[in-house]
């Protein structure tokens, strides 16, 4: 999906200023509300804008740890493993992925005694072989997407010029 500079100032702006309302958002832009919600709406169609709610820190909520274990499956047993995992709700997220191991899951745990606990469940999930666990120690740069949607929007301005009137 094309994104141009208008959509790449409404995303900013999104990011930026999450709980502000769309009349105040077209205000800032300078743009028709209807315009507005005609763009927030298209992008959320193409799947660009995929979240609506909050971000939760699960650290606030009494976990701090923060795992990436590599998940090894029987072939043939992706979907089932994939579907066990949602069942755990020390996963926060689950991907598939090439290399070393089939999934990878970010685990959220009290204590590393907490971890070992998750990690010993996940074992005994029917399809999975092994795991490999790595605990993150600091983060050094937080969940973002702004960096990348300038660019986006750099790139698409260098193609071509905004339309009047968005």
């Amino acid at each position: 999906m094309a994104v141009d500079a208008l959509d790449t100032r409404i995303l900013r702006l999104l990011l930026e200023q999450p709980r502000t309302s769309v009349r105040e958002y077209a205000r800032i832009l300078g743009v028709a509300r209807g315009t507005l919600q005609a763009r927030l709406d298209r992008l959320e169609r193409d799947g660009v804008i995929t979240v609506a709610g909050p971000r939760v820190s699960p650290a606030a909520l009494g976990h701090p740890v923060l795992a990436f274990v590599r998940i090894e499956v029987t072939q043939g047993r992706l979907d089932d493993v994939g579907e066990a995992l949602a069942a755990v709700p020390e996963i926060i997220e689950a991907l598939s992925i090439t290399g070393g191991g089939d999934l990878l899951t970010r685990v959220a745990a009290r204590d590393n005694a907490h971890l070992e606990d998750v990690i010993q469940r996940l074992i005994q999930l029917p399809g999975v072989v092994r795991t490999r666990t790595e605990i993150a120690l600091r983060e050094r740069v937080p969940y973002r997407v702004l960096p990348l949607v300038e660019a986006v929007g750099r790139s698409a301005a260098a193609r071509r010029p905004e339309r009047p009137g968005g």
